[in-house]
């Protein structure tokens, strides 16, 4: 799978997903495009992004998509490696046009 992780979205999280190709916005050279235009360009090269937005769901018309979305609930990489399983298992288990929020105590 193809995956953008936007702008808040921890890059040493890469590592935790070797079975898929990872790019961020910034080496995309799309780190100041706004949400709407990030999904419309994302559609086009990729299969998912992992995103720390939590409020996307409420200001971009999601139906119709054939993007995947992961929301993380935080942009604070100390607080994700005991979770990262649980993590790797969300991203496989998506499928195009799905909108996850991953949860995590």
């Amino acid at each position: 799978m193809k995956i953008l992780f936007d702008q808040g979205t921890p890059a040493p999280l890469q590592d935790a997903l070797t079975a898929h190709l990872v790019a961020t916005a910034n080496q995309m050279g799309w780190s100041r495009l706004r949400n709407g235009e990030l999904l419309r360009e994302a559609e086009t090269l990729f299969d998912a992004l992992i995103t720390t937005d939590q409020s996307l769901r409420y200001q971009q018309n999601l139906s119709g998509r054939r993007l995947a979305i992961l929301t993380l609930p935080t942009t604070s990489w100390p607080k994700l490696p005991c979770h990262l399983p649980k993590i790797a298992k969300a991203v496989d288990d998506l499928r195009p046009g799905d909108f996850v929020e991953l949860i995590l105590p």
